[in-house]
């Protein structure tokens, strides 16, 4: 067996070998870490790995299904968690040289959910500083590069995970999405990143960003995707905005015939890259093949996220401001340019922001309750740059504004909308393309069913070896 054999299967496969005693969970994690072991050196896309946690929860697994033990639906299946969560034993330093090292004392509920359905956390993954922006590069770990090449962004904040995502290894990764930071680097990395509804899966510590921050999964197909958000998903006390919905995956034969889908290729106000822009369109194009209803919109609502959403941005900042000049210096530069520009945020117009995030976020349920089942755009407005940009060099140079390029994602932040990139999609230079999929809120299994259906027509294939390159 060649090494990431097993480490590049799917969870559904991987769970299936498992219950049957096909492969035992003993061998997919060995080969899961030597995997890792191969691509670390040349991706940086863990932050940790933990060999021996994940040997012993893998010993405890075969020993479990040894004895007839009632499996649960990830028995036996490696994931990882973006480090922005708390995994027992070890610290969050969400990228942050300023960070507390200090081992967290349990699990997040949504890491105790994957365990408690039989998940073998093999490790934490890389994240820019505080998940600020949706570049891969930090103080503390430094550059993650894409699988598809290196020295390249593979996009953040879930940087660490889309990369080994879109390089086969490990089926399932834990993200978190405030600006887009499961979907953008789902559109670098040629992977699934699914943003759920504002509260399916709990987020705790509740993340005091002003009710944006989302939970989600990353994963190389829609039905592992959907699998993971299945465990994680429901509510707890200790995330007042978790929800009882949860979330099942339909059944049966995904069919998109007779949806009205509006298709927005600037929202009224993004710049686009041609290539980008031709590319999404030609999978719009495949969206109405299946029978959908595609209509081109230019939603009233879409410039009026632009400012808001930068302040929005700048309200959660003041207590990342450093307290003396030497951390400001352990601090990504661009970060410190942004507290800069909004930490002195008066309480009056931080309060003024959040009225009218709620009125942008009415004004965007409405439009969806008008008769519009799916919204469908580019996942953002350029393919991978390299690593060490907060832009691609043919944009004009920014001191920390990499919104700009990301102008589709942070409107169903704002609105809590369930949306998902999946790809679509290959530039001349071999690159990744996400196409955007948006539903009303609560509508998730929706924009899941489209997902399927477009990757069922269009299905998007990896190169073999993928992220292996030398470094």
């Amino acid at each position: 067996m060649t090494v990431g054999e097993l480490s590049s299967r799917s969870a559904h496969e991987l769970r299936s070998l498992v219950a049957e005693r096909r492969v035992s969970p003993v061998e997919i994690v060995e080969d899961v870490l030597s995997h890792v072991d191969m691509l670390q050196p040349k991706l940086n896309a863990f932050v940790l790995v933990d060999h021996e946690g994940a040997r012993k929860a893998a010993r405890q697994a075969e020993a479990a299904l040894m004895r007839g033990d009632l499996l649960g639906p990830l028995h036996g299946v490696p994931v990882t968690v973006k480090d922005n969560a708390a995994v027992a034993g070890f610290p969050v330093r969400k990228g942050s040289r300023l960070t507390d090292a200090t081992p967290a004392a349990g699990d997040s509920v949504a890491v105790d959910r994957l365990r408690k359905a039989g998940a073998i956390i093999v490790g934490k993954t890389a994240m820019p500083e505080q998940g600020w922006i949706a570049t891969s590069t930090s103080p503390l770990t430094g550059a993650t590069h894409n699988p598809w090449r290196h020295g390249y962004t593979s996009g953040g904040s879930s940087a660490g995970a889309a990369a080994l995502a879109g390089a086969g290894c490990i089926p399932l990764h834990l993200g978190t999405d405030g600006a887009g930071s499961v979907r953008l680097p789902g559109h670098f990395c040629g992977v699934v990143g699914f943003k759920p509804t504002y509260g399916t899966v709990p987020y705790t510590p509740t993340f005091n960003n002003n009710a944006i921050s989302h939970i989600g999964p990353i994963a190389r197909t829609v039905a592992d995707a959907e699998l993971m958000l299945e465990v994680m998903a429901g509510p707890h006390p200790l995330d007042p905005g978790s929800h009882p919905l949860g979330y099942r995956a339909e059944k049966g034969p995904r069919s998109i015939r007779g949806m009205r889908i509006a298709w927005s290729a600037d929202l009224g106000h993004a710049r686009v890259d041609p290539e980008v822009a031709a590319i999404v369109d030609a999978a719009v194009n495949a969206l109405a093949d299946l029978g959908a209803v595609v209509e081109p919109v230019t939603p009233a609502w879409g410039p009026k996220g632009r400012d808001l959403e930068r302040m929005m941005w700048g309200a959660w900042l003041p207590p990342l401001r450093p307290a003396d000049p030497e951390s400001k210096a352990e601090m990504d530069p661009a970060l410190a340019a942004c507290i800069d520009e909004y930490g002195d945020m008066s309480w009056e117009v931080m309060q003024a922001t959040l009225g009218r995030r709620l009125a942008y976020a009415a004004e965007v349920g409405q439009w969806f309750a008008e008769g519009w089942d799916l919204l469908v755009t580019p996942a953002a407005s350029v393919a991978a740059f390299p690593n060490g940009l907060i832009q691609p060099s043919h944009w004009p140079a920014e001191t920390w504004d990499w919104l700009k390029w990301a102008e589709f994602s942070y409107p169903f932040n704002l609105a809590h909308n369930p949306a998902v990139s999946v790809p679509c999609g290959l530039t001349r230079d071999v690159l990744p393309v996400g196409l955007q999929i948006v539903a009303p809120r609560y509508a998730d299994p929706i924009v899941m069913r489209a997902a399927a259906a477009f990757l069922e027509a269009r299905p998007f294939a990896w190169p073999d070896r993928l992220g292996e390159a030398d470094a």
